[in-house]
């Protein structure tokens, strides 16, 4: 992270599955967010696992905290898992699980069958992005309740303090989503086996945020020579839908970047143009930040 960005005080919990990188001074009403980067690997998860380390990291937005980390010198904070997607999925719904994983009764309150449960991809996932067994056998009901309360539920009370302390500061938040996404459709994708554009944006078809930002976004890759489409394959996760309500003045906008621009996907290591993408970002979270100030404005 740069060397003016400071982290903000968090308890020794938060220390363990989280970071949050605060501006000196918050001057965008903007907050970014990498809920899938983490790569703290938890011993006794890697144990339960029947994959190994490189087929587990399939799963991760690999390094998009570092290709956001200028943002905190553009005013706005932000926020990163540490714990794997593959572990404990924040952008899920807090108990979207498989009865199927697990020995025990599920708390009613779970959703058992949203499209992404039924895909094995959950709040405790059964699969990796590419369709692999994470598990050989059950886990308890314990289990999944201590991920999602040491994991799921302070990331979430962190993030909503973000945009709840932006909105009560500007009247009004945008929350940038950030991903990354395998440069193939994998096995269990809509376009397995084809080559993707090199950015989605998702705003849950026009309903997450207004539609200025998707379009500055939009415009803002299209200039630097990238290939954009909106809301195909991805339209937005759980985080953009509970936070995008602009009604109530929360906007949420979810963008994924194809891998292949900045990494060895193979290797799970920088690739020859990551500085240069990672300048990019920069370049459209500084388009993005000069649009919400206009749009506070008007």
């Amino acid at each position: 992270m740069p060397a003016e960005t400071m982290p903000i005080e968090k308890t020794n919990d938060d220390d363990a599955v989280l970071r949050v990188f605060l501006p000196a001074r918050q001057t965008a009403p903007l907050v970014f967010a990498s809920p899938h980067s983490g790569r703290d690997y938890p011993a006794e998860f890697v144990a339960q696992s029947r994959l190994d380390a490189r087929m587990l990291r399939r799963s991760e937005d690999s390094f998009v905290d570092e290709l956001y980390a200028g943002v905190v010198d553009l005013g706005a904070p932000l926020i990163t898992a540490l714990f794997p997607r593959a572990y404990c999925d924040p952008n899920r719904e807090p108990y979207e699980l498989d009865p199927a994983m697990f020995s025990g009764a599920l708390p009613e309150h779970a959703n058992t069958r949203s499209p992404r449960v039924l895909a094995g991809l959950g709040t405790i996932a059964r699969v990796v992005a590419s369709g692999a067994e994470i598990y050989a056998g059950r886990l308890p009901v314990a289990e999944a309740e201590n991920r999602i309360a040491r994991c799921y539920h302070p990331y979430h009370r962190r993030l909503r303090g973000l945009v709840d302390a932006t909105r009560a500061a500007f009247g009004w938040s945008l929350l940038v989503d950030c991903h990354s996404m395998p440069s193939v459709g994998g096995p269990m994708d809509r376009d397995s086996g084809l080559s993707r554009v090199d950015v989605v944006l998702g705003d849950c078809f026009a309903a997450a945020c207004s539609p200025l930002f998707t379009q500055v976004a939009e415009d803002s890759f299209s200039q630097l020579g990238y290939r954009v489409v909106r809301n195909a394959p991805y339209a937005g996760g759980f985080t953009t839908r509970h936070y995008g309500q602009p009604r109530q003045g929360s906007h949420a906008l979810q963008i994924e970047i194809n891998r292949g621009l900045y990494m060895d996907e193979g290797r799970h290591c920088h690739g020859p143009d990551f500085e240069a993408v990672k300048e990019d970002l920069q370049k459209v979270a500084a388009a993005l930040a000069a649009a919400a100030r206009e749009f506070g404005r008007a």
